[in-house]
């Protein structure tokens, strides 16, 4: 097993939260479900950063693709130059705006801006564990509810095959993801669930430190003068990429159950198969994996996606 039975659970806790959470935001976002021309269609709020682009199908296949593609060299950029304070100030615009945008979905858009603003700052200059998964798990549903108007099941199912083969490339081929994770880790913020934490041995048990630091191990000297190693700091992560990405797969397969005729909850219940199915995935995963090793977790939580979507089907 990657980490302890504790840490692992509280990872895929996590995990399942930031799935639940967006598919509930992204369902009361819909504002409107109407019959145009004998066709079911869904109208969606503004944001509270304003309307979503006009785009759909392949136009927001690119826009995502594209998007990641330069994110992912700006921050390559940034590690090269060792530029910590502007990967800092990056994030914080990133966890304001997304986190606003779930947050506009229940409340007054000036009322989520707000507190919003409040968390990034909470994020970026006094960050801690529980801050900064709330935070996470806010930011993933936020951009679920940017994005999963502009997809189709078929295009989303494209995205997270090319996803899945980017990852497999970036961990295993390239080595540049496990770069990112390792800089991001340096800096004290991550995009992604994060928990540091000390391994247990046969004399100490799991410690979560909720104050988020730099990975280090302690040394101390005993009596004899042998020098021996504390329990070591580990941090269990979880890319953000592997919480969005299920996220708007799940999500564009509610709005299509949706668009066929179904309630609202009838359809939210029907997506929560695929959800059920990527966590025992991603559980999998960290059962087996390896410690001190880096894997790519999308092809992975891709196959879960893929496989609940079958069962939806036949539903």
């Amino acid at each position: 097993m990657k980490h302890d039975f504790k840490i692992t659970a509280i990872l895929v806790l996590f995990f399942i939260l930031a799935q639940i959470v967006g598919l509930i935001l992204i369902n009361i976002d819909i504002s409107e479900i109407k019959v145009v021309d004998g066709q079911i269609e869904l109208t969606h709020a503004d944001t509270s950063l304003g309307p979503r682009p006009e785009i759909t199908g392949l136009g927001a296949f690119a826009y995502i693709a594209i998007g990641i593609a330069i994110g992912t060299l700006l921050v390559l950029l940034i590690i090269r130059a060792g530029k910590i304070n502007i990967w800092k100030a990056w994030f914080f615009l990133a966890v304001f705006i997304a986190t606003s945008m779930a947050l506009g979905v229940v409340m007054n858009n000036y009322l989520a801006l707000g507190i919003a603003l409040v968390l990034a700052l909470i994020k970026i200059f006094k960050p801690n564990v529980f801050i900064h998964n709330l935070t996470e798990v806010l930011m993933y549903a936020g951009i679920a509810v940017f994005l999963v108007p502009l997809l189709n099941v078929f295009w989303t199912a494209i995205l997270l095959i090319v996803i899945s083969i980017y990852d497999i490339y970036a961990v295993w081929k390239s080595k540049h993801m496990v770069k990112m994770a390792k800089f991001q880790a340096k800096s004290q913020v991550f995009a992604g669930l994060f928990i540091p934490y000390k391994s247990s041995t046969s004399k100490t048990r799991t410690k979560i430190d909720m104050v988020i630091k730099p990975p280090k191990t302690l040394r101390t000297t005993s009596k004899a003068g042998k020098t021996f190693k504390n329990p070591e700091q580990r941090n269990a992560i979880l890319g953000g990429g592997d919480i969005a990405f299920p996220l708007l797969f799940t999500g564009v397969v509610m709005e299509s159950l949706l668009t066929q005729g179904l309630p609202k909850l009838a359809a939210l219940s029907q997506s929560l198969i695929i959800t059920l199915t990527t966590t025992i995935a991603l559980a999998l995963l960290f059962i087996f994996a390896k410690k001190d090793k880096f894997y790519p977790a999308m092809p992975f939580i891709s196959a879960g996606c893929f496989i609940g979507y079958f069962i939806v089907l036949l539903l």
